[in-house]
């Protein structure tokens, strides 16, 4: 007779992840709390300035309605104020500006990171970041003593051989015997290219910043394929940066956007709604502020107010997109040999 012995297994019980405790001491938790701190307070400060230019902005938009947008005289001893012109000015003026400072930055941002030599390449980084701290009124007066005269002829040149095209239109015949400099000064190409030199800095820094976090393996792998310098920098450093290349041009798009000081010394103010960046006369909104706010009237102060709650709405929606699109484009993903 057999007998069958049952062995029970034990029971196994499942294992829980254990918790991880993190506890802040000493420095870091002075520092958590004073980042915290002065993250909050720069958020408060911009949140009180949209908060209270969206306040002011209400009896004008209520007085006005959508006219506001689509008038663009601004008249308001008669009753009529509006902003199209003057949106369409500081358009104008910021789409020069990048056509100059795009090309540039993103010529410096490659020559330092990847050409310059190793000894001067802190030099030159200091060299442009100084640029960003060039006061607005400088490049206000450069761009009206020093500039003016050599761009006006350059404008009448584009006016004489690309004339055929609205944009290079200019009110004046460009091969008169004696041409009419003054019709091509104090305009949003002058003013357009002062502003270039006030943005590139900034477009600049933001490009560097991501082409020298481009992964030294890729560039290695490149090079070990007999890949050329310029072959490495377009297969690996250009793809890996472009991120960076669109956010840094949308961060100085929102900087020219904003700039008055240098586009007040340059243009003359005009409210007529046209696309001649070359022509003499336009305005943008930052300009009408400061040219209008000594003067102005209680219901006038709530227009300029309003015109300002649209760039300071404008300019935070680029920066915004163009943050977005920088933090984004530090992982690397699109680079390909």
């Amino acid at each position: 007779m057999s007998t069958t012995v049952r062995v029970e297994e034990p029971s196994v019980t499942a294992a829980k992840p254990r918790k991880l405790a993190r506890t802040e001491s000493g420095s870091d938790r002075v520092f958590a709390i004073g980042a915290r701190t002065v993250g909050g307070t720069v958020l408060a400060i911009t949140g009180g300035i949209g908060l209270f230019l969206a306040l002011q902005a209400v009896p004008t938009l209520r007085h006005y309605g959508f006219s506001f947008f689509t008038t663009s005289e601004w008249q308001p001893e008669v009753d009529t104020v509006g902003i199209a012109s003057v949106l369409l000015g500081t358009l104008t003026v910021a789409l020069v500006a990048m056509a100059f400072a795009f090309p540039l930055a993103l010529a410096t941002a490659l020559y330092i990171s990847e050409y310059a030599p190793p000894r001067l390449r802190s030099t030159l980084v200091s060299m442009v970041d100084l640029m960003a701290a060039v006061p607005s009124i400088i490049y206000g007066l450069w761009g009206f003593f020093l500039l003016q005269p050599y761009a006006s002829r350059i404008a009448r040149w584009l006016h004489t051989n690309l004339g055929f095209l609205p944009f290079f239109k200019v009110d004046t015949d460009p091969h008169a015997a004696m041409w009419e400099q003054t019709r091509y000064t104090a305009s949003a190409f002058i003013a357009g290219i002062a502003v270039a030199m006030m943005v590139l800095p900034m477009a600049s820094s933001v490009m560097r910043e991501v082409f020298s976090q481009a992964p030294p393996g890729e560039r290695e792998g490149a090079i070990a394929l007999g890949s050329t310098r310029w072959g490495v920098i377009r297969a690996v450093v250009l793809p890996f940066g472009r991120g960076g290349i669109i956010g840094g041009t949308m961060l100085g798009m929102g900087r020219a956007l904003g700039e008055t000081i240098a586009v007040v010394l340059i243009i003359s103010p005009a409210f007529d709604l046209k696309l001649r960046p070359l022509e003499i006369g336009t305005n943008t909104i930052s300009a009408l502020i400061a040219g209008r706010f000594g003067e102005a009237s209680t219901s006038q102060l709530a227009a300029l107010l309003t015109a300002g709650f649209v760039l300071f709405v404008i300019t935070l929606v680029i920066n915004t997109i163009a943050s977005l699109i920088v933090g984004r484009s530090r992982s690397g993903a699109g680079t390909d040999i």
